[in-house]
């Protein structure tokens, strides 16, 4: 299935319904009265989230989201019925944007359900204003328009843990290791054009979802490479595992080079970003060039007042991967690990992959 992220959609609730101008005429009552109905009211355009969803790829083939009008009122007294709501349907982690203010009306998660667009009301009919002194009115009330509005849906995937790093830092390949995701995996730059989700089990005691972004270039937050897409994906995770290739090729490449400029890319997209904890993995331990680049990166660190968790791993081999989870719990539940340990809170029910 393609992945799509970000859609620009158009709603419409429904029209109240017209009150009705009737006329009570039956046999043996000659001064009937007026006897018009209230028009029903509109229908209203329903966010509502599904969580067997993972993409927003059908709003690219329908943009236009109706809801029913309300029905006029009809005599005898008779209202008429309200429109049916329409209900759509999107994937937890959506973010609704108002296009015209620029507003976020939502945040979805699962279980939400958001009324983005109120149905108009229905006109009241010419019954309800006999008086006294107006016993015969000859006007009713028109019913009221339903809102519309144009949407921006933006994607922000709800995971726990966002893998990050270089194209080829071996990121899909330690995915597929610690979880049952099955990404494609390939030797050249830019394998994982979309994210993937996948379910890590720590210790047969809790779990976490993991999610791996498309690798990062300098220059992404400008739009550079792929990975500037899917930035917005890691905002929601609690910890970052930052994948480095002690063995990258490349004119100017480095360990460090890669982990600053990763670094900077995250710190330019969002501040915030930047300030999530991380735990820095040196990857493709397995190669003899790569070992060779452990200690003279960690020294890299010693003189730093925080001190963030530097791994050594290597996911064809599986070295390491139980000291990597052990980080990230630590990290997710209170323990020591990462660069800022979150605090410890009851974790629930895990969260299913999408």
């Amino acid at each position: 299935m393609k992945f799509v992220d970000q859609v620009q959609i158009y709603v419409k609730a429904g029209d109240g319904g017209d009150g009705a101008i009737a006329w009570r005429r039956e046999k043996f009552i000659p001064r009937g009265g007026p006897a018009g109905g209230d028009g029903g009211n509109g229908g209203d355009v329903v966010l509502v989230v599904d969580p067997q969803l993972s993409t927003l790829l059908d709003f690219r083939y329908v943009r236009e989201h109706k809801a029913r009008n309300g029905e006029k009122g009809r005599g005898s007294d008779q209202n008429g019925a309200d429109g049916a709501p329409l209900e759509v349907k999107v994937p937890p982690g959506t973010v609704v944007k108002d296009l015209g203010t620029g507003e976020v009306l939502a945040d979805l998660a699962v279980g939400d359900r958001f009324v983005v667009a109120k149905g108009g009301k229905g006109g009241l009919g010419n019954m309800n204003f006999a008086t006294s002194t107006n016993q015969a009115p000859k006007y009713a009330e028109p019913g009221t328009p339903g809102e519309e509005k144009n949407l921006q849906l933006e994607l922000k995937l709800l995971a726990d843990v966002g893998i990050i790093g270089y194209p080829n830092a071996g990121k899909s390949t330690l995915i597929s290791r610690i979880s049952r995701a099955k990404p494609k995996i390939a030797d050249y730059p830019f394998t994982t054009i979309t994210p993937n989700l996948g379910v890590v089990s720590w210790r047969n005691e809790r779990s976490f979802v993991v999610a791996d972004i498309p690798g990062l270039i300098e220059g992404a937050h400008q739009g550079a490479g792929l990975g500037h897409q899917f930035l917005r994906h890691v905002e929601r995770c609690r910890v970052l595992v930052h994948l480095v290739d002690p063995a990258a090729p490349g004119e100017g490449r480095s360990p460090k080079a890669d982990y600053e400029s990763i670094n900077r890319e995250l710190k330019l997209y969002s501040p915030e970003l930047a300030t999530k904890p991380q735990i820095v993995a040196l990857s493709k331990q397995d190669l003899p060039e790569a070992r060779e680049q452990v200690k003279a990166f960690q020294k890299l660190f010693a003189r730093r007042k925080v001190k963030p968790t530097v791994l050594a791993l290597s996911a064809v081999t599986g070295e390491g991967l139980d000291a990597l989870l052990d980080a990230v719990a630590g990290v997710l539940w209170g323990g020591e690990g990462g660069e800022k340990a979150a605090p410890r809170k009851k974790v629930g029910k895990p969260r299913a992959a999408r």
